[in-house]
């Protein structure tokens, strides 16, 4: 079982601007496009990041007309000031620029997505080159999967295929994304990596593992037991 890969979940066609896109066409791009946030790019390799949040301060201070931040504001009240001065995407913008490759397992990105506290990431091919952005959103739709063919994928793929166990001597039930796991396997190992398996599959959203074994094979037996 392969885990999806950022490239089967982004968005190849990207919405981006150059560095000397217009403030007013910022606004138009994000708002024609309905996207939150425009990657700039330069020679097909994106050097900042222009959001609505980068274009909110020309409201915020109306270009210079409330008192500059003093030298104790803090640094993003200082940055915000700045923008608000700015006409081009290369004067709002912000960096750095958050990138994934298009083989990224997309629980890794799903980590760097929470690590770095963004909305998006983009993805860029081994020379830099912008080739598509991936959002949260599009991670998420991992979970809507019917019932149905993700019980058929668990009985194949982990029981059939990786455990070699008839599915059908397995009881599998979904329900909204839950497993319910029930029945019998050999060792409790298998149970263990049946589970682990399970959890494992795109669109899991909870296992509950009533599987039982046949040996415990997780107690190992004392010196004495096997000699005596």
């Amino acid at each position: 079982m392969r885990e999806p890969t950022v490239a089967s979940l982004m968005t190849a066609e990207v919405i981006g601007a150059g560095p000397d896109t217009p403030f007013q066409d910022l606004v138009r791009l994000l708002g024609d496009n309905k996207v939150s946030a425009l990657p700039v790019v330069e020679a097909d390799r994106p050097v900042g990041v222009v959001s609505e949040a980068d274009l909110l301060p020309k409201e915020e201070f109306r270009a210079g007309a409330e008192e500059p931040p003093g030298f104790f504001a803090a640094r993003a009240e200082k940055h915000r000031w700045a923008q608000s001065a700015g006409l081009t995407a290369r004067d709002v913008m912000s960096t750095p620029v958050w990138t994934t490759t298009p083989d990224t397992p997309a629980s890794r990105a799903a980590r760097e997505l929470a690590t770095a506290g963004v909305r998006r990431l983009f993805v860029v091919d081994g020379e830099g080159v912008l080739v598509g952005v991936l959002s949260r959103r599009d991670l998420l739709r991992l979970f809507v999967r019917e019932d149905a063919d993700l019980r058929r994928e668990i009985q194949d793929e982990v029981f059939g295929r990786t455990l070699w166990v008839d599915p059908l001597t397995i009881g599998v039930t979904v329900s909204r994304g839950v497993v319910t796991l029930s029945g019998r396997l050999e060792r409790r190992s298998e149970i263990e990596i049946a589970e682990h398996l399970v959890r494992s599959m795109p669109g899991v959203v909870e296992v509950h593992n009533n599987l039982r074994p046949d040996w415990d094979d997780s107690k190992r037996p004392r010196q004495t037991e096997i000699f005596g």
